[in-house]
């Protein structure tokens, strides 16, 4: 990172010339994975939250999906129930647990 900025070639002519440009560097997504939910028991009605920490830049985006495919209920939405396949953010809220419910779900990072 302490690399990154702007860099200038210079030619001493008369008139002098040069070129300027900018180096961007891109540090791939790494989960922090002591700052990130393992596996966890809950109980039928209860609720859960799982957090996934990454680091990288530019900060990556954080996705929840299921891994068996299904949708991710939400209870706790204005509207009532919403399901969707993934949701976006580091922390996950589940609440009103069914068994239905349960089985793994991945965390995937990617850079914006």
């Amino acid at each position: 990172m302490e690399d990154r900025g702007q860099y200038m070639c210079q030619v001493n002519t008369d008139p002098m010339k040069m070129q300027t440009a900018f180096l961007e560097v891109v540090i791939p997504p790494d989960i922090v994975y002591e700052e990130t939910s393992g596996d966890m028991m809950v109980p039928e009605g209860g609720s859960a939250k799982l957090v996934c920490k990454a680091r990288g830049y530019p900060k990556p985006k954080i996705v929840w999906r299921r891994e068996d495919g299904r949708e991710i209920i939400a209870r706790n939405a204005p509207h009532g129930k919403t399901k969707s396949l993934a949701v976006e953010g580091e922390t996950l809220w589940l609440s009103k647990l069914t068994r239905s419910e349960m089985g793994a779900y991945l965390c995937i990072e990617s850079i914006r």
